[in-house]
């Protein structure tokens, strides 16, 4: 009989466990409780939306939607596409559910989305992002209000030393058009010295070409016309009371002309939060303003702001050894003493202590195969009658400090005080060797 073969994971995914699926974890849970401080509503979108959901709001001639969507017909005869960002389905959402009568509204979201293109470091086909978006507000300090909540967020997760915010204007309607029309005319001036990629650009998306990292197109762009000739007085205002709210806010940041958004609805303000720990995928965390968006979309002129950032790129750059809590492990030495140790773990978890346990095996051997799990302390419950004590907790070698030692102390005496009262007494620290 042939050997049945296992199928291989997808190119392009991944299975995470251990560090890899806590460090996720941590950068969900963080982003979780800061998006809370500035009072964003959370949000669960379909994974599938209408193809049209993305072509008419990223645009046909995209990449993301030319080459890089997973788009398939069902059995109904539709086209459906996994969503391979979330802004345009957070539009359809406000839409197509009513909530204009709730402007201006905060709303956060965090998933998986989808794009087939090449796998690199920390980008995957299947990825997963956090998204905040602020829609129904026109005033600068909803771009303020976000880039703070951005900034943050980053320093909470630790990573904000190396990170730089970069942040442009794209001016308001007129400038931007003004704009536009000037690089058209100054692009193909010089169409003879740009790659091939610009010269589709050209037709398509000029002001991306800005942006190109072909050497070719480099000196073009540094040379071409800067939005700063072309601003409104308004749009200079707008964005002269977005960097004043920074400084007041203590956010640093740094202006970057070259920083753009190609497609037509985004105004005012652009930005990037990047770093110079991941090469050439520097950038960590990043959005604008898309006042057009929703008219695309058939909805009213609605003015509109947000950001994403991808949780994987976040997780690879947390220190994450800084961010781990203590864990304990609780092991009976007989199974005459098992619903003790069962009844001392679930206080334990009640105080918020991370508390591991063992399903098989003496005393040695459960203590062992939990040391193996990384955990800080062992437990361990005897019978109220043993000569040694019914429970003894002892400190497992792997250099931590006093502090520590001192710390876990305090916390499993007030767990279990709780509930034994002086019945409780802690015998101090023993070390394993």
């Amino acid at each position: 009989m042939a050997k049945i073969q296992t199928p291989q994971a997808v190119r392009g995914t991944q299975d995470m466990f251990g560090e890899t699926e806590e460090r996720f974890a941590h950068v969900v849970a963080t982003f979780e409780r800061v998006r809370r401080l500035y009072g964003f509503k959370g949000l669960q979108l379909p994974v599938i939306e209408s193809t049209a959901v993305f072509s008419r709001s990223l645009g046909e001639a995209t990449d993301v939607v030319s080459k890089e969507m997973y788009t398939f017909e069902d059995r109904g005869g539709d086209s459906i596409t996994l969503r391979p960002e979330f802004t345009a389905g957070i539009a359809r959402a406000y839409l197509t559910n009513g909530w204009q009568q709730f402007a201006p509204m905060k709303l956060s979201v965090h998933g998986p989305l989808f794009r087939y293109e090449r796998p690199q470091k920390g980008r995957y086909r299947q990825f997963h992002q956090i998204d905040a978006e602020i829609i129904g507000a026109a005033e600068p300090a909803a771009d303020v209000e976000l880039l703070v909540m951005a900034d943050q967020l980053l320093k909470e997760l630790g990573i904000d030393d190396g990170v730089t915010l970069q942040l442009n204007t794209l001016g308001d309607t007129p400038s931007r058009d003004a704009w536009r029309t000037a690089l058209v005319g100054y692009f193909n001036d010089h169409k003879g010295v740009l790659s091939e990629d610009s010269l589709a650009r050209l037709e398509k998306n000029p002001l991306r070409i800005l942006d190109s990292k072909d050497p070719k197109d480099r000196p073009v762009a540094v040379a071409a016309p800067v939005i700063d000739d072309y601003l409104s007085g308004e749009a200079q205002d707008f964005f002269g009371t977005v960097t004043a709210g920074l400084d007041a806010a203590g956010v640093a940041w740094t202006r970057n002309a070259a920083l753009v958004r190609g497609l037509d609805y985004y105004r005012h303000t652009a930005f990037e939060f990047v770093t110079d720990r991941l090469g050439a995928q520097g950038t960590v965390l990043g959005g604008g303003r898309y006042d057009g968006l929703i008219e695309n979309l058939g909805g009213p002129a609605t003015p509109a702001v947000g950001w994403a950032a991808g949780i994987e790129r976040l997780a690879m750059l947390v220190d994450f050894n800084n961010e781990r809590e203590f864990t304990i492990a609780v092991v009976p030495n007989s199974e005459t003493v098992e619903t003790d140790a069962i009844r001392i773990a679930q206080l334990l978890r009640k105080a918020n202590i991370r508390c591991l346990t063992s399903f098989r095996g003496n005393l040695k051997k459960r203590s062992e195969a939990l040391k193996k799990q990384g955990v800080d302390a062992v437990f361990i419950i005897r019978s109220r009658d043993d000569p040694m004590g019914w429970h003894h907790l002892s400190h497992v070698e792997g250099g931590h400090g006093l502090g520590l030692q001192k710390e876990i102390e305090r916390r499993v005496k007030d767990a279990m005080e709780d509930e034994y009262g002086s019945a409780f007494s802690f015998s101090g620290w023993n070390h394993n060797d």
